[in-house]
């Protein structure tokens, strides 16, 4: 199988820490992926390699059949779409909404001296328009709310029409009802055959969107504790493991639900 994105022994180090451990991993056209861990898991850097924006300490790295260490970068990544707070930190708040999301077509953040094609001011509004925020184009970045500004972002991370399309805790910083409406924005893309391989990141099952085929689950080290369709990485026992914690897990109506087996204050002796 050829596959989108392959991750084999990869391991990272930063002087004396490690963050990934020998870790595997595959993705193949037409899934889609949430990546779910604790924090200090690695889930960041794992996106940055998969995004071609690291390279690994050791092991191999293949994104869209390309390698790591053997590829230009800068053409391999305009084909891969990224969302994360990261980028969106060079964001300027200055910026026009539609700036933001057309500067995209140079791998810039802040429009410059580029020359655009109409083409490009279209799709930009388009994309705009799929993510309900085409009404903001002529606002400034800077003004627009937290749950505005993740839509944009992913507006902003489709278009170069990538192949694999990678959202870092998208969900990160809004409250219950910019979730939820950034959680339908996701289920609408997640259900469109032609939309590109999607890997969500996330600290939440409740943020998983409807219409995600399969999880990884890192553990607190970097290591993989599952990897495989959603339904069956996401248990309990998978859950408990992974978190250091007893979890209880739910599912009803296309939405997840984790909760402590046990509320805060109570103890096994407590009656």
């Amino acid at each position: 199988m050829s596959w989108v994105l392959d991750v084999q022994g990869v391991t990272v180090r930063r002087g004396t820490t490690t963050i990934l451990d020998a870790l595997d991993w595959q993705v193949a056209e037409g899934e889609r992926w949430i990546v779910l861990g604790p924090n200090g898991a690695g889930k960041t850097t794992l996106m940055q390699l998969a995004s071609a924006r690291m390279h690994p300490t050791s092991g191999r790295v293949d994104v869209l059949g390309e390698t790591l260490g053997r590829v230009d970068v800068f053409e391999l990544r305009p084909r891969v779409g990224l969302a994360s707070a990261a980028l969106a930190e060079q964001i300027p708040a200055g910026e026009l909404v539609r700036d933001v999301v057309v500067t995209a077509a140079y791998g810039v953040t802040g429009r410059w001296r580029e020359r655009y094609e109409d083409l490009d001011t279209r799709r930009a509004l388009e994309l705009l328009r799929v993510f309900d925020v085409d009404t903001l184009a002529d606002r400034l970045y800077g003004t627009l709310s937290e749950g505005e500004r993740k839509r944009v972002q992913i507006a902003r991370a489709l278009m170069t029409d990538p192949e694999l399309l990678i959202l870092d805790e998208p969900g990160a910083g809004l409250d219950l009802g910019g979730r939820e409406e950034l959680v339908g924005a996701l289920a609408e893309l997640a259900a469109d055959p032609h939309s590109p391989v999607l890997i969500l990141v996330t600290h939440h099952v409740e943020e998983i969107p409807p219409g995600f085929t399969h999880m990884l689950l890192l553990g607190k080290h970097g290591t993989v504790q599952a990897a495989g369709p959603l339904t069956e990485v996401l248990t309990a026992e998978n859950l408990s493991a992974a978190f250091g914690t007893e979890l209880l897990v739910a599912h009803g109506g296309g939405r997840w639900l984790a909760r402590a087996a046990r509320p805060a204050g109570t103890s096994r002796g407590r009656h």
